[in-house]
């Protein structure tokens, strides 16, 4: 009898476990945790994890709480493609991530064959919502727009100008900065250089002798803020002056570190700020209590987790294609970042990019600052 007991008490207590583990919900947050894009990957873990800490404060989604698993893509397709085969072996049904649009895009496909939703806070290139997939969301916007603000731009501010185009040959990189050319040619403007150079370069003397011997007034940035900083830093060690113009993956204060004094009178397109909006309050204030600045992609990574949670509580389902037919809707999420809907393809419906230029704060550091009606002449 005792025996009997015993069994079943242990059987309940596995079934009770069992209950406990369905009971949760696995979210994933994949980025570059380590490498030279580290500090991006470190504001998409914090924002992911203060959301889910904070949703399952109030009670988790539907009753159930979320856990994160983490994955490194060291910013290379093929180590994403085996963190989302790995994601996909833990049974995790909803990816926040990743950062770079080469990674994103190859590790869609997995998450595609194994039923899970990937809703991205950075990867702009246009390519991977454009694939009709049922899964693939983005918080941000797309390259195309960011382009055209950045073409717009310059061809207004800098008429009758040389400009040089470089960027990092990479799928986010290249494709900002082609689509930047598209904008600058429906504006009668030809760039005098277009030169691509390799991820992880150090010297970059060979490209600043073609700059120079271009005269260009601008250069174009493509690609990230390490090796954007960098250029910068040589350029103004070789006495080129003309100011760089880069994209959203320029926006980190890690650009400023590498790059020195030198990258003061930056100019940049990226989103509005979304430290300065009322509905991140509350946030930003819970981050800042940490010691961790919430900056870049940090806020994304968090309206990405509300965007699920408020789409699962609609759709009264914690299954992935549910709750993609329900972002699919139109319908409208309260976020951090603001309301945000999204259309069939799975982006975001307002224009997210305005111009900034880097410049000493009050405190005589140098960061980005938004320039008032995106004229950055002003500030």
């Amino acid at each position: 009898m005792k025996r009997i007991t015993t069994l079943a008490l242990a059987t309940g207590f596995a079934v009770a476990l069992a209950g406990g583990a369905q009971a949760q919900i696995k979210l994933a947050v994949a980025g570059p945790i380590t490498g030279p894009s580290a500090a991006t990957g470190a504001q998409m873990k914090n924002g992911v994890d203060q959301a889910v800490a904070d949703i399952n404060a109030a009670g988790g989604i539907l009753g159930q709480k979320i856990v994160v698993s983490y994955g490194d893509d060291v910013s290379d397709p093929k180590q994403g493609v085996s963190v989302a085969n790995k994601f996909a072996a833990e049974g995790v049904k909803f990816v926040v991530g990743h950062y770079n649009s080469g990674v994103s895009i190859p590790a869609s496909d997995v998450y595609q064959e194994n039923g899970i939703l990937q809703i991205t806070p950075a990867s702009t290139n246009p390519t991977f919502t454009e694939r009709k997939m049922w899964n693939t969301f983005r918080i941000c916007g797309r390259d195309d727009q960011q382009g055209q603000v950045a073409g717009e731009y310059i061809a207004k501010h800098f008429k009758g100008k040389k400009i040089a185009v470089v960027h990092d040959k990479t799928t986010y990189g290249k494709g900002l900065a082609d689509e930047t050319i598209k904008a600058l040619k429906k504006a009668g403007m030809k760039e005098v250089l277009y030169e691509g150079v390799n991820l992880g370069e150090k010297d970059y003397s060979a490209l600043v002798s073609k700059i120079k011997q271009s005269g260009a007034d601008l250069i174009y940035w493509g690609g990230l803020y390490t090796e954007g900083g960098l250029i910068v830093r040589q350029m103004r060690d070789q006495g080129v002056k003309a100011p760089l113009m880069g994209g959203d993956g320029i926006t980190s204060d890690e650009f400023a570190s590498i790059g020195g004094p030198g990258v003061e009178g930056t100019l940049m397109t990226y989103g509005p700020d979304p430290r300065n909006k009322p509905e991140a309050k509350a946030a930003v204030a819970a981050f800042r209590a940490k010691k961790f600045e919430p900056e870049a992609y940090t806020l994304y990574s968090y309206a990405a987790v509300q965007v699920i949670k408020q789409a699962a509580e609609a759709a009264k389902s914690t299954d992935p294609k549910k709750v993609a037919e329900k972002m699919h809707s139109g319908m409208k999420f309260s976020t951090v970042l603001g309301d945000i809907s999204y259309d069939k393809k799975g982006d975001i419906t307002k224009l997210d990019y305005v111009m900034y230029v880097w410049k000493k704060d009050g405190s005589g550091k140098i960061s980005y600052a938004e320039c008032p009606g995106s004229d950055c002449s002003k500030m």
